[in-house]
């Protein structure tokens, strides 16, 4: 039988800091809600301090985690004790983090005092609901100790966030208040308008302006959200889109209405005046979602605003809204929809209407238009200064406000357009344009295979010695159907079968002549072919296979974009990062010993992936150098790739980061260019007049160097020491400046690679944004545009990635349609900037996860004939722009903590999908990834996967393998029409952006991920080890014997490196940072001038430095 609380029950949830996996705890929290709590939702990547300062405002019972990121000892010991030295040790914890939490580290926290922390063996055992029915149990007590709440309460002096909680608990219980506060002349704005219309939005960005205004003066903001009535749980989600209330003079508490049909709480009034009386200045009371008819707000407040949006239906609506009969300001949010202007028109009649205002002009009218999600915005920034200015007359309350021009007062918000709105209709453009491309084909081939027939009878009639002129003329008929490149097509078969028949191909990439055996011998002697052809002889069937399959490295390049895979270098990617720079340094040139190219794939630690230093505060520093590598500085970027020349052809560096992909792809490139002046340096026997300059250089301080806490006197096998003989050092302060930009011309055209920075799957899958998604994308295009003007021709500026979105848990049709949807995205933003297809579509590329599903053992052929024939038919792209290239992984989704083992069974199978489906790079998962940062041993297992398939399996000779399949070429066909319907939904949403506004795309995931786990749960999915063929001991999550994690000596060096760098570079570092915030605000290169800055600017710096010109990211619900 379910649990009922006897009180009403408070919980915050949230994911951890720098953890974006929110999948959990949304599912969590939406079963506490359904289970009668109301839950003050944070979203992911908050910190401890925020957390506690939200519990104790908050006034709740208990805080629920999630914390897959590792530092979770640190993180969950330091809230403990900041919730204790603040008074608030009743506030229970709980949490989770799957295997990534110990039993033993479990035992740790549970004898520090942290109330339950739930292992997946507490999951298979309780079950979803029968967890959460434990945190509601252990919640359900009262705030007020025997739960009586019979005398009344005296109002607070003074601003004690912890009694002016428990006062607002206390009134919300029923407790009378003693004396009035309203005698008190604090201003009350109030904020009300129809859900969805964005006030949280627009109360975040007043909230913002006021404190920046007003350096001296305190807000309360007390923001309603309603209850359910079925259940009595409430998600009180305002605070979730809240960036700027962490901050000493902002309090904020949520109230759920208690209520189903009412916009406020009952006990608003007791609130404000407890807020009154704790001598805020200003007290905003935002309400939940109102109807029509809505206006009790007013009898709360001074100053009232009514937020709307342009899609309120017919004009005849408008005379419905009771607000605009009384609203003291009207904000139409969300101005960059489409009928925006029309809406300001409508609303400004009818409110003239209204207040019998027919001679007034419009720009005076108290109309204002704003885009609350837009950093900065004119609108909203109008809308300020007209509230304060009101709040001052209506009040009496000392606020100055900005003198608005009348120019000013007539204009409202402007959207910098990503996507143009006239091409708002481009992903179904794209289903078009590839669907009448289907249909030519499928008629083409109907004519080939008449012209076959009739060739097959005129060769019979003539042998009879008959007449032949009447069939003669019907074939002439049908020869002026077939296009001629059909023709061309036909006529050229023998010979591309000739071709493929002889001993060696010789084919040209780059102007490269490049030969290359077309068979291979078998130790039975049997000539196996790398390329087999089918046995068509239908024109038909040859004409289709041609212009649907085609041989690899030809259009439509279903098979793949290169006529066949480059000897000497398997597609192996070798992935690591941990501790500092060093250690990851040392593990990849353990990796690539030996190896005859050098592919390395770099993990961050979750600091650097939200682009933060390292630092002492305890939920910092748990998690420096855990999961990935600590990068902070560009000397920390040169001695992760020392040893390793990054400007050789054979030299290949993935970065898998995301929000601050642009910075570190800044010391990246700085890395690589520094290398080449090495060098340089070295040839032209340079080097004592160098170091000289060096050495005067730290006179004063010591200069940076390589150290590895394991072995200090010597580098790893492998490592040269290219790229550490100018650290702490620039390349340009030792070289003239004609070698330098020499140089660094040439280490820009020669370095290979990849970084990430895909922000669209970031915002809707992996949460690891820290930018507006509009200044994140401008990021993005600053990059490429760089690129084009550099000629960096051999690196990838994104990565765009369907990987994190299977992570999250979308199923592969569904990561395959977002991924190319997000794809020609950013064709359509980099088009809408004036760049040339052919100028930035080579450097893009993509990166798929694969599964055990049916549909990834063609994910990559679908993805390639997709985006050839819309980069050919619909951009008009060369033939290098049609040749779509990607990553595969396998999937982190299907390594279970049970039976660890199984898992390099699923890799393997995951990695022949891959190789078979030519795949242009992989990387396979340790099989222990499931519970910990994976051990050289697990590594060494998980790359020999690879080469046993691409050196010992005789299959994988033949590279178009699974052409000819009939059962792949029904899935080829089944995944490639669902992809394109899919693009029709999304074009249904207003293309990729509009579906993120309405969070399409991550409810589709969620829905998805609950699916499979509840299929999992149930059994339904058959998972080997975890719910069905268990062992006798029944499969119980392992603990790993050798568990990797940073150590404090690698922590307390890379924060000793960074206040070293701090130091040495405080005389420029001031400066670097005020030019890059001035190129941002003047719309220039950021990138070109972020590779300037990463010289003396640490990454952080950087990071904060950014969030000023343009904008923290808000996280959604």
């Amino acid at each position: 039988m379910s649990y009922t609380p006897k009180n009403k029950v408070r919980i915050v949830t949230a994911a951890s800091l720098f953890d974006g996996h929110d999948a959990a705890i949304n599912i969590m929290r939406r079963i506490l809600q359904a289970k009668g709590a109301e839950i003050i939702h944070l979203g992911h990547n908050r910190s401890v301090a925020e957390i506690v300062e939200c519990a104790i405002e908050e006034d709740v019972q208990g805080i629920a985690i999630t914390s897959y990121q590792g530092g979770h000892v640190e993180f969950f010991k330091y809230m403990k004790d900041l919730l204790d030295q603040n008074g608030c040790g009743h506030i229970k914890i709980f949490g989770g983090g799957g295997g990534t939490i110990l039993p033993e580290e479990i035992t740790v926290l549970h004898h520090y005092g942290i109330t339950r922390i739930y292992s997946p063996d507490d999951g298979r055992h309780m079950g979803l609901e029968g967890m959460i029915e434990d945190v509601i149990r252990q919640c359900d007590y009262s705030l007020n100790g025997n739960g009586e709440y019979r005398s009344p309460m005296t109002l607070p002096e003074v601003k004690d966030v912890r009694k002016v909680a428990r006062l607002i608990t206390n009134a919300e219980n029923g407790q009378a208040v003693n004396g009035k506060a309203a005698s008190k002349k604090i201003p009350v704005l109030g904020i009300t308008g129809t859900g969805g219309a964005g006030k949280s939005s627009v109360t975040d960005e007043l909230v913002r302006r006021y404190l920046h205004r007003y350096a001296d003066k305190t807000i309360a903001v007390i923001s309603v959200d309603p209850s359910k009535k079925k259940t009595g749980g409430a998600l009180l989600g305002d605070r979730i889109r809240m960036n700027a209330i962490s901050n000493g003079r902002a309090y904020m508490r949520s109230l759920a209405t208690r209520d189903d049909n009412t916009a406020l709480s009952a006990h608003v009034q007791e609130a404000i005046d407890i807020c009154k009386a704790a001598d805020f200045d200003l007290i905003i009371l935002e309400s939940a979602g109102v109807g029509q008819s809505d206006a009790s707000i007013l009898d709360y407040c001074d100053v009232s605003l009514y937020v709307m949006t342009p899609e309120y239906g017919a004009a005849s609506q408008l005379e419905k809204i009771n607000m605009l009969d009384y609203a003291d300001l009207v904000c139409i949010n969300k101005f960059d929809k489409s009928g925006a202007l029309d809406a300001l028109h409508d609303v400004r009649k009818q409110y003239k209407r209204n207040h019998s205002l027919w001679t007034a002009k419009d720009e005076e009218l108290p109309i204002v238009g704003t885009i609350a999600a837009q950093f900065n915005d004119a609108g909203i920034n109008q809308l300020f200064e007209k509230l304060m200015g009101l709040i001052g007359s209506k009040t009496g309350a000392a606020f100055s406000a900005e003198t608005i021009s009348a120019a000013d007062s007539a204009s409202t918000s402007t959207k910098s357009q990503i996507i143009p709105p006239a091409r708002v209709r481009y992903l179904s453009e794209i289903s078009e344009n590839n669907r009448s491309y289907d249909k030519w084909v499928t008629e083409q081939c109907v004519i080939a295979t008449k012209l076959y027939r009739l060739a097959g009878a005129i060769e019979a009639v003539e042998s009879a010695k008959q007449d032949r002129s009447g069939l003669d003329q019907i074939k002439a008929h049908f020869d002026k159907l077939l296009h001629a490149d059909c023709h061309r097509l036909i006529d050229q078969w023998p010979a591309t079968v000739a071709t493929y028949e002889k001993d060696f191909f010789e084919y040209k990439v780059r102007e490269k002549t490049i030969r290359q055996p077309l068979t291979a011998k078998s130790l039975s002697g049997s000539r196996i072919p790398k390329v087999v052809l089918p046995k068509y002889k239908d024109w038909g069937d040859i004409l289709r296979w041609q212009l649907q399959e085609n041989l690899p490295g030809m259009f439509p390049y279903t098979a793949g974009v290169f006529e066949l895979k480059r000897q000497g270098e398997d597609p192996t990617r070798m992935f690591a990062g941990e501790g500092g720079p060093e250690r990851t340094n040392k593990r990849f040139h353990y990796v690539s010993l030996g190896q005859p190219a050098i592919r390395l794939s770099t993990a961050f630690d979750s600091v650097t992936l939200y682009g933060e230093d390292p630092d002492h505060r305890p939920d910092i520093y748990g998690k420096v150098g855990n999961s990935g590598v600590s990068i902070a500085t560009v000397d920390d970027a040169k001695k992760l790739y020392s040893g390793f020349d990054l400007c050789d052809a054979k030299t290949s560096v993935s970065m898998t980061i995301n929000g601050p992909a642009p910075i570190v792809l800044a010391f990246f490139m700085n890395a690589a260019i520094d290398q080449l002046c090495e060098k340089w340096i070295d040839a032209n026997g340079k080097w004592p007049e160098i170091k000289e300059a060096i050495k005067n250089k730290f006179k004063a301080l010591p200069q940076p160097s390589y150290y590895d806490p394991a072995s200090p006197e010597r580098l790893p096998q492998g490592n040269n020491g290219l790229g550490l003989q100018l650290l702490g050092v620039s390349g340009d302060e030792v070289l003239p400046a004609e070698v330098y930009a020499q140089i660094r011309s040439e280490a820009l055209s020669q370095v290979r690679g990849t970084v990430q920075a895909d922000i669209l799957k970031e915002d809707q899958a992996q949460n690891t944004c820290i930018f507006s998604t509009e200044f994140a994308l401008k990021l993005m295009g600053d990059v490429q545009e760089y690129f084009i003007k550099q000629k960096v021709r051999n690196f990838y500026s994104v990565s765009i990635s369907g990987y994190h979105i299977a992570e999250a848990g979308a199923n592969p049709i569904t990561q395959l349609a977002f991924t190319l949807s997000n794809g020609f995205t950013y064709v359509e933003y980099y088009l809408s900037r004036g760049m040339q297809i052919d100028d930035f579509a080579p450097n893009l590329s993509f990166f798929f996860s694969n599964g055990m599903d049916p549909e990834y053992s063609v994910i990559g052929r679908v993805a390639r004939r997709i985006w050839a024939k819309a980069m050919k038919y619909k951009y008009k792209g060369n033939e290098r722009s049609q040749k779509l290239k990607y990553h595969i992984q396998t999937s982190g989704r299907s390594l279970h903590a049970q039976e660890i083992d199984f898992n390099d069974i699923r890799t393997t199978l995951q990695a022949l999908y891959a190789i078979y489906d030519n795949c242009n790079s992989l990387h396979t998962n340790a099989y222990d990834e499931a519970i910990t940062t994976p051990t050289e041993e697990s590594v060494r297992r998980a790359m020999a996967i690879q080469l046993i398939i691409n050196r010992e399996l005789g299959t994988a000779v033949t590279e178009n393998f699974i052409q000819g399949s009939f059962a792949i070429e029904e899935l080829t066909d089944l995944v490639e029409e669902a992809v394109l319907s899919e693009f029709d939904r999304i074009t249904e949403r207003g293309g990729v952006l509009g579906a993120m506004e309405r969070m399409y795309q991550r409810n589709k995931i969620q829905e998805e991920s609950l699916y499979y786990e509840t299929l999992k749960h149930t059994g339904e999915l058959p998972l080997v080890g975890v719910n069905t063929f268990l062992n006798k001991k029944g499969s119980p999550t392992i603990t790993p014997g050798e568990v990797i994690r940073s150590t404090t000596e690698e922590k307390e060096q890379q924060i000793q490196n960074l206040q070293a760098f701090w130091k040495r570079n405080e005389s420029k570092n001031k400066k670097a940072l005020e030019d890059l915030k001035a190129v941002a605000v003047n719309n220039g290169n950021i990138f070109a001038e972020l590779m300037e800055a990463v010289k003396y600017c640490s990454l952080g710096q950087i990071t904060h430095a950014l969030y000023e010109v343009g904008g923290q990211y808000r996280r959604n619900m």
